[in-house]
């Protein structure tokens, strides 16, 4: 017979109550560990593998510590030292030679370079990659240390770690950098930055409002950048810039600008196309860049073109613009042809209170505009040129169509709606919402809240194989950026990942990257390698791996277990400290070790 509540209550029958509860209560615990035990996205926790700048030899690890909570039990993690010697790996070498701390192997082709037959077009700054790749070590500088973090990197590096006076000697009237005691002071000026760069990025703006930085322009690309106090100080506005420059006299400046924890890639404007995407910047600024922007048919400028977005600006910061001697008149009627072939438009001119003048240019939107010129050059690019892609693709002299979509959303909106490239792409459009999700669990409930990562050291992140740059959206509350890489034999996502408000470049991991040894703070893999074209060996892809992370950084590569064990024997014999997790993450910490001399000499 049933009881009713009111007289189960009068009847007192609260023993039983307990005794049926307590069994439940049991059962949920042990269904919800079981649950958590076997959840998609597991705790992690790191074990520091530390090594002293001054010994090849490991420092005893310390015990492992979990900041999320108690660390996993059993065979859940599983930690592994480096054990020698590794079977069917060489030893390694230093690198040797003039250029062996800041060696880049694609860049520092000597080889290669003396037997150019020409060097009128900045041939000898261009990619020039030895082959096979090297598998040398670079040796650290002397007295190298862990770097200063950020923001406090943006305005004061170690002098160790980046030994080069020579910018400090033939910029010291300029006030790009300074060298005080055991650190290199930045005080963000510049030749046209005299009142400083906040001074100048508000010029710009009050001289242009609708340009709205950190809204409205958001993803910007620097020419000729210098040590990037431009970019760096554009972060502040939630503006996103990547800066470039060659290789050249200017001794160091993209190292530099890297150690400040700024975005940088060294790249010329010379006989080929810059790796990015068509219509992917809404800015270009370029502040005495000395590019000859008509030179070779105006190739250089139309390049600027090519990536800059329709309705996008060039901003243009020069001599020419507000001096009457007769080379720069010259020049200014040059680019005024010039641009007026393209269909620029002068949007704004003007000089501020330093006596610095800039002109403002903005690319158009319709493409019908083309087509009312008087004249068809530059000739628009047939589809043979709209081909050919954006790696080892040569200049063309052509005007590059416009595609029929609006300007992204106003940022961070844009960070995760629909990416106008993808507005003719259903299942592109698909595969995008699928991996911003995917992303945005994944970042947070394992790499970010539970990995013992040491985010307060992580300025700059590379993703290796970014697809549509979900895992950097999901680093986006972080004080850091990330460099997002688009492998060239993989599908073309990298207009997606600007339309987002983000940056990235195309590159082949079976080649050299161009950047400075000991770049970047933490580098990511999804599923790269297994991916990765036969051409490529395993050991040459993690020895440019090893080139680029500072000492300090983390790995994480998530991928196949067959990858992960072909992975984890290289890394152990770089003294790497590592440890995986669940057979589907493997993560890694590279030490200060690097082989003796003496061992590279024998």
């Amino acid at each position: 017979m049933g009881i009713s509540v009111p007289s189960f209550f009068k009847e007192r029958k609260f023993p039983f109550v307990f005794t049926l509860l307590l069994p439940l209560a049991c059962i949920t615990v042990l269904l919800f560990t079981n649950i958590t035990t076997n959840a998609p996205y597991p705790l992690f926790f790191y074990s520091d593998l530390q090594t002293s700048p001054s010994s090849s030899q490991p420092i005893s690890p310390p015990a492992p510590s979990n900041p999320a909570g108690e660390p996993p039990q059993g065979d859940e993690l599983v930690w592994e030292e480096p054990t020698f010697p590794v079977s069917g790996i060489p030893n390694w070498n230093l690198c040797t030679g003039p250029v062996a701390v800041d060696y880049i192997p694609c860049l520092d082709n000597s080889k290669a370079i003396k037997a150019l037959k020409s060097r009128r077009h900045m041939e000898h700054r261009e990619r020039h990659c030895p082959q096979p790749p090297p598998r040398c070590l670079e040796p650290l500088s002397k007295g190298y240390k862990v770097p200063v973090p950020w923001p406090q990197s943006r305005d004061m590096i170690w002098y160790d770690n980046v030994p080069h006076p020579k910018l400090v000697e033939y910029k010291k009237d300029q006030n790009w950098v300074k060298k005080s005691d055991d650190y290199l002071i930045f005080p963000g000026g510049g030749t046209q930055f005299k009142d400083g760069v906040d001074h100048y990025t508000d010029f710009i703006e009050k001289t242009l409002p609708v340009i709205e930085w950190g809204r409205h322009v958001r993803v910007v690309l620097d020419v000729g950048c210098g040590v990037a106090s431009f970019g760096g100080y554009l972060l502040d506005k939630d503006v996103i810039t990547m800066s470039f420059a060659p290789k050249d006299e200017h001794e160091a400046q993209i190292q530099f600008a890297l150690e400040r924890g700024i975005p940088a890639t060294l790249s010329v404007i010379g006989t080929q196309r810059l790796t990015f995407p068509d219509n992917a910047f809404d800015l270009i600024h370029c502040a005495r860049c000395r590019v000859h922007w008509d030179a070779n048919g105006g190739k250089p400028l139309l390049e600027l073109n090519r990536v800059l977005r329709p309705g996008g600006f060039f901003v243009w910061s020069a001599t020419p613009v507000y001096r009457d001697n007769e080379r720069d008149t010259s020049v200014w009627k040059s680019m005024e042809a010039l641009t007026k072939s393209m269909c620029w438009d002068v949007v704004a001119k003007t000089v501020d209170s330093t006596g610095i003048g800039l002109v403002i240019y903005r690319k158009p939107i319709a493409f019908v505009r083309y087509f009312k010129r008087k004249e068809n050059y530059p000739p628009l690019c047939g589809p043979a040129e709209r081909k050919v892609g954006a790696w080892y693709a040569p200049l063309t002299a052509c005007l590059a169509p416009l595609p029929r979509y609006s300007w992204p959303l106003p940022w961070p909106n844009r960070l995760t709606s629909k990416p106008p490239s993808l507005i003719r792409d259903p299942e592109g459009e698909e595969m995008f919402y699928k991996d911003t999700i995917h992303w945005t669990a994944l970042v947070s409930d394992a790499y970010q809240k539970n990995a013992a990562i040491n985010w307060s050291t992580v300025r700059n992140v590379m993703d290796m194989n970014a697809g549509f740059g979900g895992f950097a959206a999901a680093l986006t509350d972080q004080q850091l950026w990330v460099m997002n890489i688009v492998p060239i034999h993989l599908p073309n996502t990298l207009p997606a990942i600007f339309d987002r408000g983000l940056i990235g470049i195309y590159h082949d991991w079976c080649e050299s990257l161009n950047t400075y040894p000991r770049t970047y703070d933490l580098l990511h893999s999804s599923f790269l390698f297994e991916k990765l074209p036969d051409r490529c060996d395993i050991v040459d892809v993690v020895v440019e791996m090893d080139r680029i992370l500072r000492p300090g950084g983390y790995l994480v590569v998530q991928d196949t277990m067959e990858v992960i064990d072909k992975l984890r024997p290289i890394l152990q014999l770089l003294h790497w400290s590592t440890a995986l997790y669940r057979d589907q993450f493997l993560f890694g910490k590279k030490g200060f070790w690097r082989p003796s001399r003496a061992a590279s000499k024998s």
